[in-house]
């Protein structure tokens, strides 16, 4: 959907879908760099009211999409997704993040699909691999366990792949 070459519009595409937070929000590099697992990474991420959060990015090809455009950029700290318009180095907009999705979105004939929908995917992948609910709240960053609930509703095959666990 959105060419290889062009990794400063994939990357705030794929990061909802490998660590449940929009693009938008401006997830920054944490400057001590990888963890002690070498295929390992975090970031910090802005949230909502300003609550900052180091999340680790637990899909490799995620990862090293982030490294190969980091080295691509040169840049060791700050904002991931900068305008490049102009070379102002703030970071991306909301708006303009949303803009460049519906862009590929049409492009791609899913006119529909909003990159929200991204974030509810992860949850639900999540689930799906057996990811408790507490594990998924932290790492969607809710306060509370309901909002969580929403995305980790189970299916019937995960309900009945627990039930049949028990005996």
């Amino acid at each position: 959907m959105i060419p290889k070459a062009k990794l400063r519009d994939r990357l705030p595409v794929r990061v909802p879908q490998g660590l449940g937070r929009p693009g938008e929000r401006g997830p920054r590099r944490v400057p001590r760099g990888p963890g002690p697992d070498a295929r390992e990474e975090h970031v910090l991420v802005h949230g909502k009211g300003g609550r900052i959060r180091i999340v680790l990015l637990d899909d490799q090809k995620l990862v090293n999409l982030l490294r190969r455009f980091l080295r691509e950029t040169g840049w060791t700290h700050g904002p991931l997704f900068r305008a490049t318009r102009n070379w102002t180095g703030r970071p991306l907009t909301y708006s303009t993040v949303q803009e460049m999705w519906a862009r590929y979105r049409d492009l791609a004939g899913e006119p529909d699909l909003e990159l929200h929908q991204l974030r509810h995917t992860h949850a639900t992948q999540l689930n799906k691999d057996g990811v408790s609910a507490r594990t998924i709240q932290k790492r969607l960053g809710h306060r509370k366990l309901q909002p969580t609930i929403v995305y980790v509703d189970h299916s019937d095959e995960l309900a009945d792949a627990e039930l049949r666990a028990r005996q």
